[in-house]
């Protein structure tokens, strides 16, 4: 399944939250740097969906608040 997310990086907590159908706004501490906000996105995911990090892809959006995660459930 294909989810859009908007990502807010830098925040003071960690949530995901839907939206409706497949938009989640997904909050994470880490920065925008080096791809971090990237990898606390998919832990995020992850415990979301309780399923593996190694199940959730990045389709789009590597450097923009606006992405399309791929996950295999």
């Amino acid at each position: 399944m294909k989810i859009a997310v908007k990502v807010k990086a830098g925040s003071s907590r960690e949530k995901v939250e839907r939206i409706d159908g497949a938009n989640y706004a997904v909050w994470v501490r880490a920065k925008p740097t080096d791809g971090k906000a990237n990898e606390a996105v998919i832990k995020a995911l992850s415990k979301h969906f309780d399923t593996a990090k190694s199940n959730i892809t990045l389709v789009t959006g590597h450097a923009s608040k606006q992405k399309i995660f791929s996950i295999a459930i």
